[in-house]
């Protein structure tokens, strides 16, 4: 069966296969025949090996290039020994970044399993979505509720979640605002997230117009251009400054102007990864109160409650279906900033 998979030289792009095979279930793991599957910027770290490389890391089960992915959804077709406890045919389910934890150690038990030292991450440490057919966890794959289209489904299963959550780490209530530093996949779901679900006031930051525009359409109430306005003053003229910075865009440039744009006792919540390290001005960082929070992804508790707002039409992520055969032309678009949303490979045709 088709899969893309990571090349051998970690150059950024894939390899797309025809004799992919996906490893033998396990206990409490099902195969899942898969429908859509969207790129996410992660994937571009892992087939750049951005974070080591996917091809040596993690269980290999007699495959060496690793299949990436981590944003897909489908059907489950088969069910291992101890799946039916959690999962029974047919189940449409997500397959995410969070593959699974121990289950037992400090993070896990206390609600805060994606930090769990022995995770597997889709598409890096284990192999992922981006293949006719994948192996889950059937403890840790989330349905998919009825009433959201799998097609945006898909979005949700990262760049949804991991900004519900982002805004969640960042304390957002109603009423408040919030910064959007980049309005790409992640951005716009922050944006529809932090106006629908929390009832925040939103400012987005971006270079590309038709975003700045997709994200005001969504809800911003205010949209700075950086490539032609002034965003650490704009923002602060017109919102009195952020209770809470979301910076999505890879970057070193977003994270400096996501500081001087918050209020005093504001929070900095960092879910973009460029590579390199985040400058912070000493004085506004003491003096203000200000807190630099990472958030990474969701739990499948958080993913279960993003889900459930897409199935009740509070989110709506803008999703363009396209031939899996251009994954490599749409990691292209990813690297220049040219996608609004995300584009999602329709695996239902192959």
């Amino acid at each position: 069966m088709k899969a893309a998979v990571v090349r051998e030289t970690n150059d950024g792009y894939v390899d797309l296969i025809d004799d992919w095979t996906p490893r033998q279930l396990g206990f409490g793991e099902a195969l899942v025949d898969v429908e859509y599957v969207g790129l996410c910027h992660t994937d571009l770290h892992c087939a750049s090996g951005d974070f080591g490389d996917p091809n040596k890391l993690g269980d290999r089960n007699g495959n060496f290039r690793r299949v990436i992915g981590h944003e897909g959804v489908g059907r489950v077709s088969k069910l291992g020994e101890g799946a039916g406890d959690y999962l029974k045919l047919g189940d449409r389910v997500s397959i995410a970044w969070f593959y699974d934890a121990c289950g037992v150690c400090d993070y896990c038990v206390s609600g805060n399993e994606t930090f769990c030292r022995n995770v597997r991450n889709s598409g890096y440490t284990i192999d992922g979505a981006m293949s006719q057919q994948c192996v889950v966890n059937a403890k840790y794959a989330v349905k998919v509720p009825d009433g959201l289209d799998p097609l945006e489904a898909t979005s949700i299963t990262c760049a949804g979640v991991t900004m519900y959550k982002s805004l969640k780490v960042g304390e957002t209530k109603p009423g408040q605002w919030v910064s959007v530093h980049g309005a790409g996949g992640l951005g716009n779901l922050a944006v529809q997230y932090a106006h629908n679900v929390f009832g925040a006031h939103v400012a987005v930051i971006d270079g590309n117009p038709d975003k700045l525009e997709a994200a005001h359409q969504n809800g911003a109430e205010v949209m700075i251009n950086r490539k032609t306005e002034d965003v650490v003053a704009r923002v602060n003229e017109l919102t009195g400054g952020v209770h809470n910075a979301q910076v999505t865009a890879v970057n070193d440039a977003a994270f400096s102007q996501a500081v001087n744009v918050l209020r005093p006792m504001g929070k900095l919540v960092a879910v973009a990864l460029p590579q390199g390290d985040m400058a912070l001005n000493i004085a506004k960082t003491v003096l203000d109160g200000i807190e630099v929070r990472g958030s990474l992804v969701g739990t499948r508790a958080d993913l279960k409650e993003a889900f459930q707002f897409g199935a009740e039409g509070k989110v709506k992520p803008i999703v363009e279906k396209v031939p899996f055969s251009e994954i490599n032309s749409v990691i292209d678009e990813m690297r220049h900033g040219k996608i609004t949303g995300r584009k999602v490979f329709d695996f239902t045709t192959l």
